[in-house]
């Protein structure tokens, strides 16, 4: 579990950056599908380089990407059509549900695990969940401090990158405990 979460903090905090530092140009060029799947472009990218010790054996950094890859990429198109769909909380929590039906359920399936798939599933929603709004929460009470030494643009980068953190930590935690519950035997 540490491993996941710390290990997926640091890709959530790269994976984010787009949206902090950049979000503005990219949304007006490419629109907000185009900005999310960006993003979803670096967590894949990075997810292998930092979690793959996740996976038990040797040469798990092909077969993490071979498995995660997928996974992840269902994650993110589930969770981006749930936002889209509604918005608001609302969009978040349908997205949140959606991709962690998807990222557990091919995780179970994926490492021969089918008994743990709603137990994964339930796990990876509420601890997604919990990083997710209290990622949100940092973003926001970080975005309306008054009286920080920090330009505004710099003040609003460093509170959207602690959604990251949180929203990092959550699900990192969520996906060491579904690499250790489908690998355990």
């Amino acid at each position: 579990m540490i491993r996941g979460a710390l290990g997926f903090t640091l890709v959530s905090v790269a994976g984010f950056a787009p949206w902090a530092v950049f979000g503005r140009p990219l949304y007006r060029w490419i629109g907000e599908a185009g900005l999310y799947a960006i993003c979803a472009v670096v967590f894949l990218g990075l997810s292998g380089v930092v979690l793959h010790r996740l996976l038990a054996g040797p040469g798990s950094l092909v077969r993490f990407y071979k498995l995660f890859l997928p996974a992840f990429a269902a994650y993110s198109v589930a969770w981006i059509g749930g936002w889209m769909a509604l918005h608001g909380h609302a969009g978040s929590w349908l997205g949140l549900f959606l991709g962690a039906v998807c990222l557990g359920g091919l995780l179970a399936r994926g490492l021969d695990a089918p008994k743990e798939t709603l137990q994964v599933i339930a796990i990876l929603f509420v601890l997604n969940a919990a990083g997710y709004f209290g990622g949100g929460w940092l973003e926001g009470w970080l975005m309306h401090a008054k009286g920080l030494p920090l330009a505004k643009d710099v003040q609003a980068m460093l509170a959207m990158t602690l959604w990251g953190v949180g929203y990092g930590f959550g699900l990192g935690a969520g996906l060491g405990i579904t690499f250790w519950r489908c690998q355990r035997r």
